[in-house]
């Protein structure tokens, strides 16, 4: 295949299909050669700047990929919460540098993958604190609340010193303490201390 057309078909998987992040033997398929030919084609994009390599074996287009679509491409089973999610939901004022996802595999990312503009990390979590949204790979306000706090404290980091907080009245409380009753007893205290402090 031509520039123009991998262009093409990069644009019109994402924007027709939601798909951005592609293997090395899907792409074979989409140019019908073989996945040594591709491997050619995929080196001429990547140094004209066209494409990307995400991780070992997948490509997507330099711009345009958002994190959602990476992780799904990288770990089905991985959902971003944390730092991120709550930057995202607007609980925290600071724009995070690092991604987190939990996952409930072992696997090579486990400390980090650099994917400009990005660093995605990957954390295996017990099977009580891992709990995938359905409706999307980013968990709601509630839960990436949690997350970060249990984070923090695995680390020994107070989370009021590293972040500046705000909209946690906006929290559904019931969602809240249904999402608190997986985690430990100082992640729901610093919970509720971070909420008495913010009012």
């Amino acid at each position: 295949m031509k520039t123009l057309a991998w262009q093409q078909f990069f644009n019109e998987q994402r924007d027709l299909h939601g798909k951005a992040v592609f293997s090395v033997a899907e792409l074979a398929n989409a140019a019908r050669t073989t996945p040594h030919v591709v491997n050619t084609e995929l080196g001429r994009l990547m140094s004209r700047r066209i494409i990307t390599r995400y991780a070992q074996g997948r490509y997507g287009l330099a711009k345009g990929v958002e994190p959602e679509q990476l992780v799904q491409s990288l770990d089905p089973d991985a959902y971003i919460t944390g730092f991120y999610a709550l930057f995202r939901r607007h609980l925290v004022t600071q724009v995070p540098t690092e991604i987190t996802c939990f996952t409930n595999r072992r696997h090579n990312r486990t400390f980090g993958r650099a994917v400009s503009p990005w660093k995605l990390k990957f954390i295996r979590v017990p099977s009580d604190i891992f709990s995938r949204p359905a409706e999307s790979v980013i968990v709601q306000a509630e839960q990436a609340f949690c997350d970060f706090v249990h984070l923090m404290i695995r680390d020994s980091v107070d989370p009021s010193h590293l972040v500046t907080f705000r909209n946690l009245d906006r929290l559904n409380r019931r969602r809240l303490r249904t999402t608190l009753q997986r985690y430990s007893d100082p992640v729901a205290k610093t919970v509720n201390r971070i909420i008495q402090s913010s009012h």
